[in-house]
This record gives C-alpha cells, sequence and structure tokens, in this order.
C-alpha cells in the first residue's frame, strides 16, 4: 500500500505506483469527469503522469515552493 488511500478514488486503492500513474486524472480523488475533460482540452492531459509531469503544474508548484 502506498498510503495514498484518501488521495484516490476507491477504485485505485491498492494498486501500484505505475499503474495509477497510467490511470485517467478521475483516478485522484475530487477529479470530476468534467475536470477531466478541461484538463484534456486546456493541457492535453489524461493520465495522472501526464498531470504529475506537466510543466505548467511543475512551474506552479517550483514558485509555490520558493515563495515559502
Amino acid at each position: 500500500m502506498l498510503g495514498l488511500e484518501k488521495k484516490l478514488s476507491k477504485a485505485w486503492e491498492g494498486k501500484s505506483a505505475q499503474e495509477i500513474a497510467d490511470a485517467p486524472v478521475t483516478a485522484i480523488e475530487g477529479v470530476s469527469k468534467g475536470d477531466a475533460e478541461h484538463l484534456l482540452q486546456a493541457f492535453g492531459i489524461k493520465t495522472v503522469r501526464d498531470f504529475g509531469t506537466n510543466k505548467y503544474f511543475r512551474w506552479a508548484q517550483s514558485i509555490a515552493t520558493l515563495a515559502d
């Protein structure tokens, strides 16, 4: 178990990191199908891996970290 139970939708609990990375973004708790459609249209994001490695999100995360 990766300790991600509260961060994933029930269907993805207990899956490996590789399976989760290749899962649709809706595997993340709180990301709806509508959210997923917006992410796809705006950024071409289909999977959790795409979401986590998107350059714009990584840049924003770096800036937020520096600001803290």
